[in-house]
């Protein structure tokens, strides 16, 4: 009777084994798989007949590519807009020196308080003392006759104004070189006269023209100088050659050129760094770069920035620049700024070279060639 017992026992407890673990294996078939473990929801889709699953590809997200942005390229004005320029800001800035002299002339007695006033308004604008008893004395020949006027005053002005001015210097940028060597134009002058970006905006009056053009960022004491010329190059397409801040300013240089001749470019135009005109350790170093280019290839256009708005003081500057690196043209700057464009006249008597380019504004096209006809036009308003 025990044993039948017992054998019960076991049975029932074997049964009860058994539903447990059939409890256990139904429930865990029914838990949803920890997030790690979670199957890849785009592999598989189902095809429509109950019961059945297919597996199909199923495309990863598309992914976001920046694209490469190049930049537009600026098309810089040709040269007759900027001759339209030229007259149109020099009327406003310089045209009280055109007005004043024609309101003396037009009196019905010249006597010699009114030769006094126009010598003084001549000299105001910077003109200087023997341009302006030049201009004073023909004046006075050819409006007094006998005491009579003879021709008219505003004629008789502009004729002697364009001859002080004198419109016979060839005023040409020299920017090709011989035997298909580019041609190096160096351009100098003091700190804030605006030479690097008067180096930009010729470029872009070369580039108007259809020519290559190669820049040497040879100021490398001013990081923000070189970084400014790297900007201008970008705007309008051309090379720039640069050196870590504080190179050699001749290694500079010197790369550039070889670049250029390298490359076949027209033209390599080089910045310096602004040179204080009594410093004269500085100046040996731009003699220097002039000398070092010349190992390659002729420098063949030496261009003075002046700032038009410093007057006779910018008279210093030139006399110094010329006796270390033979200055071939003058760019005077902020000429729009100024009311003494006598410093045309007076730099070029000083130098015995023309002032080629004058600046007009902040414009990036606001560089314009010099034209004496245009300029004295633009005097008489």
């Amino acid at each position: 009777m025990e044993t039948l017992q017992l054998i019960i026992l076991i049975a029932v407890a074997a049964v009860v084994a058994i539903g447990t673990g059939v409890g256990l294996l139904v429930r865990s078939r029914r838990t949803p798989p920890s997030p790690g473990l979670a199957p890849t929801p785009t592999s598989t889709t189902t095809t429509g007949e109950p019961g059945t699953v297919a597996e199909v590809d199923v495309a990863p997200p598309p992914v976001d590519i920046e694209p490469q942005v190049t930049p537009t390229l600026e098309r810089p004005e040709g040269t007759r807009s900027r001759l339209v320029r030229l007259r149109e800001r020099l009327a406003g800035s310089q045209g009280g020196l055109g007005r004043g002299l024609l309101a003396l002339l037009s009196r019905e007695r010249l006597d010699e308080d009114t030769w006094e006033s126009i010598e003084d308004l001549l000299l105001t604008a910077d003109v200087g003392v023997a341009p302006t008893q030049q201009v004073v004395d023909n004046l006075r020949t050819r409006l007094r006759v006998g005491g009579d006027e003879a021709g008219d005053p505003r004629a008789v002005l502009r004729d002697e104004l364009v001859k002080l001015v004198d419109p016979d210097m060839d005023r040409r940028l020299n920017v090709s070189g011989d035997d298909g060597r580019p041609g190096v134009v160096l351009v100098v002058g003091v700190n804030g006269a605006g030479k690097t970006t008067t180096v930009g905006k010729i470029a872009r009056i070369l580039v108007a023209e259809g020519r290559s053009v190669t820049l040497g960022a040879a100021d490398t004491f001013r990081a923000a100088a070189v970084e400014q010329l790297a900007t201008w190059a970008e705007r309008v397409g051309v090379d720039v050659v640069k050196g870590p801040e504080g190179t050699d300013p001749a290694s500079v240089a010197f790369d550039a050129v070889k670049q250029g001749v390298d490359a076949g470019t027209d033209t390599v135009i080089v910045d310096t760094a602004g040179r204080l005109q009594n410093k004269a350790g500085l100046m040996d170093e731009l003699g220097k770069v002039k000398r070092v280019i010349e190992k390659q290839t002729p420098v063949t256009e030496v261009l003075l920035v002046l700032d038009a708005t410093t007057g006779q003081n910018g008279m210093i500057q030139a006399r110094v620049f010329s006796e270390v690196v033979d200055v071939t043209g003058i760019v005077l700057t902020k000429l729009d700024g100024s009311a003494k464009g006598g410093i045309v006249v007076a730099v070029q008597r000083e130098l015995g070279v023309p002032v080629k380019l004058v600046g007009l504004g902040e414009g990036p096209d606001d560089l314009a060639p010099f034209d004496a006809g245009a300029f004295v036009d633009a005097l008489l308003g």
